[in-house]
């Protein structure tokens, strides 16, 4: 029995500052939001200046993709990351379609609070 309990607790040790519980609802918004990115791309989407979008739009795939796996492994996305991305595609997304800011911050707040 103690070789049982001692397997357990050291397979199953809980990760500091990780909220299980909320990865699911986590990954599934990093879901949405690669949903989103790539239908904009689909959709040959541009920039507020008018110009394509495309290199942004494959970086940002390419970031969420990596972010999602991180969550996995994690339980959360690297606060600096989303904060920095989300601010740098308030500064290209067309004013009248919002939906990547949108799904950015469904990421936000399905992530654990930061430690403090």
């Amino acid at each position: 029995m103690q070789v049982v309990t001692y397997l357990h607790t050291r397979f199953h040790e809980p990760v500091p500052g990780v909220h299980l519980g909320k990865l699911p609802e986590l990954e599934s918004a990093i879901d949405k939001a690669l949903t989103q990115v790539r239908r904009a791309i689909a959709a040959g989407m541009e920039t507020s200046d008018g110009s394509t979008a495309g290199p942004q739009l494959a970086k940002l795939e390419r970031e969420l993709t990596a972010q999602r796996a991180y969550a996995s492994e994690h339980g959360s996305v690297d606060r600096d990351w989303l904060q920095s991305t989300i601010r740098g595609v308030i500064e290209w997304v067309p004013d009248d379609d919002l939906t990547l800011i949108a799904a950015l911050g469904g990421i936000a707040r399905s992530s654990p609070p930061a430690l403090s």
